[in-house]
């Protein structure tokens, strides 16, 4: 029995080496729970942390009811991650948001009211609280992303988003994926999406994972791998069966 299905809402936390931050992420999202708009619960994806932190993941799904997780056997990465926690997650609807508290889950009901109109919604960091260089890599990397995608996405960078199950399994997983959703929305029958501002706050504990070899010239990459995909997506829907 997959235990998110008694739920409404899956949140789908990757996790890699945030040990530092696990028992405060914990703590917001256990606070949050009650609030949120739909029955919730937290899913945790443990992307073979050798920090210690799947322990401790694992004793806040011990202490907490509506915590579960998985754990890969080796290191494959944040868009690997996140398609792992939506294959794994049976609610209608599915959330994501990183695991440095860079945004925070009270924020998801401001996407959440949104949730039954648009298979996907995003957040947009309205204050964004990075370095300069980092911003600056990412409005880079962004614009260059628009013009191949024409997704006309502001801030697909932005680790909130609440997406309808049934368009989120349908995602496709490649390298860099997690920088594509709304495009890789968009190309689904019916797909559409809507961005709403969210806060973000400086991290305050651990490391980013991101230096401008992963960050900007992974996403000019990345963009000729989602243009390749584009032109050969297969797009089908089942109008009747009997099985």
């Amino acid at each position: 029995m997959n235990y998110t299905s008694q739920y409404e809402f899956t949140i789908i936390v990757p996790v890699y080496n945030e040990a530092d931050n696990i028992e405060a992420l914990g703590k917001r999202l256990k606070e949050f729970l009650p609030l949120s708009i739909y029955r919730a619960c937290v899913l945790f994806v443990n992307d073979a942390s050798n920090d210690g932190g799947l322990e401790m993941i694992k004793d806040i799904c011990r202490r907490c009811n509506h915590f579960f997780y998985i754990s890969f056997k080796e290191n494959c990465g944040l868009s690997a991650a996140l398609k792992a926690g939506i294959d794994f997650s049976e609610s209608k609807y599915l959330g994501y948001i990183d695991a440095d508290l860079q945004t925070i889950p009270e924020d998801f009901n401001m996407l959440l009211l949104y949730a039954k109109d648009y298979p996907l919604v995003t957040g947009v960091r309205s204050d964004r609280q990075d370095s300069y260089f980092k911003k600056l890599q990412s409005k880079v990397g962004n614009g260059f992303r628009r013009m191949v995608t024409k997704d006309g996405a502001a801030d697909t960078g932005c680790p909130l988003k609440v997406i309808q199950k049934d368009y989120a399994k349908r995602i496709p997983l490649f390298t860099g994926m997690h920088r594509f959703i709304p495009a890789l929305i968009l190309l689904q029958r019916g797909g559409r999406y809507k961005e709403v501002s969210v806060r973000h706050f400086p991290r305050v504990a651990g490391k980013s994972k991101y230096r401008l070899s992963n960050r900007m010239l992974s996403s000019f990459r990345d963009c000729f791998a989602y243009q390749w995909m584009a032109h050969r997506y297969i797009n089908y829907q089942i109008n009747d069966k009997n099985i």
